[in-house]
C-alpha cells in the first residue's frame, strides 16, 4: 500500500504545480504573474511545519516550483519521516530543475518505496550523467511505464548501453520495443544516432533514411539525415533535404544555418557526441511533443531532465519556455529564454519571444530595447518588427508604432499577398490613434484591398466613419458584414449598436448594445455606449447605472470626465442623427472618391 500511496502523492504534487489559478486584473495582452516570492532563510526558519506546508501548497498552486521546493524541504526537516512531504519536495525540485537536490530526495524515497518510478527515472538520468551506465540501465528499466514513458525509458536505457560501448545491444533494445504507430519515428532516429556515435556510418544512414521517409517534416530527423549526407554522400544531397524542409516551414534558423553550410560544401558533424547528449535528445524530443499536445506535467519533468544532462540545449530551452508560456508564467519563461546561448542560431527567436514575455510581465521598456537591438542587426526582420509594433501599440505609443509598422511595410516582398493586410491595418490603428486620420483611412482601405472580408478591418473602418458622421451607408454595410462573420465578438456587435445610435435608431441601438454587453460585460466603452442608448429611449435610471459601471471599469483617462459628467447631468437634448448632420460631408467624400476614379 505504501508504494501506491507514494506514487499517488507524486502524481498529485506534479499536477498541483501546473494547475490553472484565477488572477486579478488579467487581460489577454498582459496576463498577471502572481508567482510567490522566493522564500529567504529567515522566512523558512520562522515557519512551523504546517506553515511551511501551507506556503508550499500555495507556491505549487501559483506554479512557483522553486518556492514550493524550498518550503516543502523546510517542512520535511521538521518532519523527516513524512512520506508525503518527501514526495512533494522531490517532485517540486524536479519541476524547478534542481535535479541534484531531486536525486538526494529520490534516493530517500527509494529506501521506503523501491518501485517509485519517477524516482527511478531521475536517479537513472543522474547515473547517465555520471557515466554509471550499468546502474543507469538498472534504474531506468524500473522507471515509469505507459505508452509514452515506455518509449523514454527504452531510449534512455539504449543510450546507457551505448555509453557502455555496446551499440548492438542498444539498438536491439530499441528494436524490441513495440507500441503505437508513432514509435518507429523515434526508434529509427535514435538507432541511427547510436550507430553514428559508434562509428557505424552505413547502418546510421539506413536508419536516418527510414526515419526521414516516415516523417520528413520533423526538424531533428531532417537535421540528422542532412548532417549524415554531408559527410557520407555529398553536400548537394544534404542541401536538397534542407530545401525540402524549408518549403514546409520557411526560414527556420537551424535549417537556414544548415543550408548556408552545405552550400559552402561543409561536412557537418553528427548531432550527438556523447551518451549524455543522446539521452538529453530523447528527453527533449518526447518533452517537446508532450508540450504541444497538452501533457505539460510530464513534459516539465522530461525537459528539466534533458537540461540537467545538456544545460545549453537550445531546443530544450525553447520548449521549456514555451511550456511556461502555455501555463501563463511569463516570468519563468523569461529566465529560460535568457539561458539560450548567444552562439545559437535560435538566439534571435529567443530574444523576440523574451521581449513578448517581458511585455507581459509589465517590462515594456526592456522588451522594446531588446527588439530594437534585434532589428538593428537586420532591418528587414519582419517578425521582430511586428513584435515591436505590437508592443508599442499595446503600450499606446501610437506615433512610434506607426513608424515601426512602416518599417515592416517597406520590408515586405513585392507582392499583394493578403497576409500583408495586417501591417496596413495595424499601422492604420496607430495613425488613427495619433490623430492622422487621412493616413489611417488610406491604410484601412489598402488592408481591405488585400483582404476584402477581414472582419476587424471592416469593423474598424466602418465604426470610424460612422463615429465621424461620414460615409454612413458604406460604414453600416461594413459593420454588418463584420457582424455576419463574427456574431459573437462583443466589440464588433458594439460597433453595430453604436452605428444605429449615430443614425438615430435608438431602439435598434439598445438591442445590439445589450447583446454586446452580454458578450463583453467588463468593457467600459460598451457600458458607456449602452448608457447613452438607454438615456435616448427614456430609460434614464438604467442609463446612469451603466455609466457608473463604465466609470468603475477603468475607462481611458480622456473618457472618464465625460462619463462622470453624464452621471451627474445626463445627456443634452437629443442631437440630430449623424445622417442629417453629415449629408454634406458624405456627399463631398463621395465626390472625392469619384474624382479619383473610385
Amino acid at each position: 500500500m505504501l508504494s501506491t500511496r507514494c506514487n499517488r502523492w507524486t502524481a498529485v504534487a506534479l499536477a498541483a504545480l501546473l494547475l490553472p489559478v484565477a488572477a486579478a486584473a488579467q487581460t489577454p495582452d498582459r496576463p498577471t504573474d502572481n508567482a510567490a516570492q522566493f522564500p529567504t532563510s529567515h522566512d523558512l526558519k520562522s515557519l512551523t511545519t504546517s506553515g511551511s506546508y501551507l506556503a508550499a501548497r500555495h507556491a505549487s498552486v501559483e506554479r512557483d516550483a522553486a518556492s514550493a521546493a524550498a518550503f516543502y524541504r523546510s517542512a520535511l526537516r521538521s518532519d523527516p519521516k513524512n512520506n508525503e512531504l518527501l514526495d512533494r519536495a522531490f517532485i517540486s525540485s524536479v519541476a524547478d530543475g534542481d535535479i541534484d537536490e531531486a536525486v538526494k530526495l529520490a534516493e530517500r524515497i527509494l529506501t521506503v518505496d523501491k518501485s517509485n518510478k519517477i524516482a527511478r527515472l531521475v536517479v537513472g538520468v543522474q547515473d547517465i550523467k555520471q557515466k554509471k551506465y550499468a546502474a543507469a540501465q538498472s534504474n531506468i528499466n524500473q522507471s515509469v511505464r505507459g505508452p509514452i514513458t515506455d518509449l523514454v525509458a527504452t531510449l534512455l536505457s539504449a543510450w546507457a548501453a551505448a555509453g557502455a560501448g555496446d551499440a548492438k545491444t542498444a539498438v536491439a533494445t530499441i528494436d524490441k520495443l513495440a507500441g503505437p504507430e508513432w514509435y518507429p519515428i523515434f526508434k529509427d532516429l535514435h538507432a541511427g544516432m547510436i550507430y553514428e556515435f559508434a562509428g557505424k556510418e552505413k547502418e546510421a544512414g539506413a536508419r536516418f533514411e527510414r526515419a526521414y521517409k516516415l516523417d520528413d517534416s520533423m526538424l531533428r530527423i531532417t537535421e540528422a539525415y542532412a548532417h549524415w549526407l554531408s559527410r557520407n554522400k555529398d553536400a548537394a544531397s544534404a542541401t536538397a533535404i534542407y530545401e525540402a524542409f524549408d518549403k514546409k516551414l520557411a526560414r527556420h534558423p537551424l535549417v537556414q544555418e544548415g543550408l548556408r553550410e552545405t552550400k559552402e560544401g561543409k561536412k557537418l558533424p553528427s548531432l550527438i557526441d556523447s551518451p549524455q547528449a543522446g539521452a538529453a535528445e530523447a528527453l527533449y524530443g518526447i518533452g517537446a511533443t508532450l508540450t504541444r499536445r497538452g501533457g505539460e506535467d510530464l513534459a516539465l519533468v522530461y525537459l528539466q531532465l534533458a537540461l540537467h544532462l545538456q544545460p545549453n540545449h537550445p531546443l530544450a530551452l525553447l520548449s521549456l519556455a514555451d511550456l511556461y508560456e502555455t501555463v501563463k508564467k511569463p516570468q519563468m519563461a523569461i529566465k529560460v529564454y535568457e539561458r539560450v546561448p548567444a552562439s545559437s542560431p535560435l538566439k534571435r527567436n529567443a530574444q523576440i519571444q523574451l521581449a513578448t514575455d517581458l511585455d507581459s510581465a509589465d517590462r515594456g521598456d526592456d522588451a522594446i530595447k531588446i527588439l530594437k537591438e534585434v532589428i538593428a542587426q537586420d532591418s528587414k526582420d519582419l517578425e521582430a518588427i511586428m513584435a515591436l509594433g505590437n508592443i508599442e501599440r499595446g503600450r499606446k505609443k501610437f506615433a512610434d508604432c506607426a513608424e515601426t509598422y512602416s518599417l515592416g511595410i517597406d520590408s515586405l516582398p513585392p507582392n499583394n499577398d493578403k497576409a500583408n493586410s495586417i501591417y496596413y491595418y495595424y499601422r492604420g490603428i496607430c495613425e488613427e490613434r495619433s490623430k492622422q486620420w487621412p493616413k489611417a483611412e488610406a491604410d484601412m482601405r489598402k488592408a481591405l484591398e488585400l483582404q476584402p472580408d477581414q472582419p476587424h478591418v471592416l469593423n474598424y473602418l466602418g465604426y470610424s466613419w460612422i463615429d465621424q458622421g461620414t460615409n454612413l451607408d458604406e460604414g453600416m454595410k461594413m459593420i454588418k458584414r463584420a457582424v455576419e462573420q463574427r456574431p459573437d465578438d462583443g466589440y464588433i456587435v458594439d460597433s453595430l449598436g453604436w452605428a444605429y445610435y449615430r443614425l438615430g435608431n435608438y431602439e435598434e441601438s439598445v438591442k445590439n448594445l445589450e447583446r454586446a454587453i452580454d458578450l463583453k460585460p467588463e468593457d467600459p466603452t460598451i457600458n458607456d455606449h449602452l448608457g447613452d442608448a438607454y438615456w435616448r429611449v427614456g430609460r434614464k435610471l438604467e442609463a446612469k447605472f451603466q455609466w457608473a459601471h463604465a466609470r468603475d471599469l477603468k475607462p481611458e483617462p480622456d473618457d472618464l470626465p465625460k462619463i462622470e459628467a453624464k452621471i451627474q447631468n445626463g445627456l443634452t437634448d437629443d442631437p440630430a442623427p449623424a445622417a442629417a448632420s453629415a449629408d454634406k460631408d458624405a456627399s463631398a467624400d463621395k465626390k472625392k472618391e469619384d474624382d479619383k476614379g473610385g
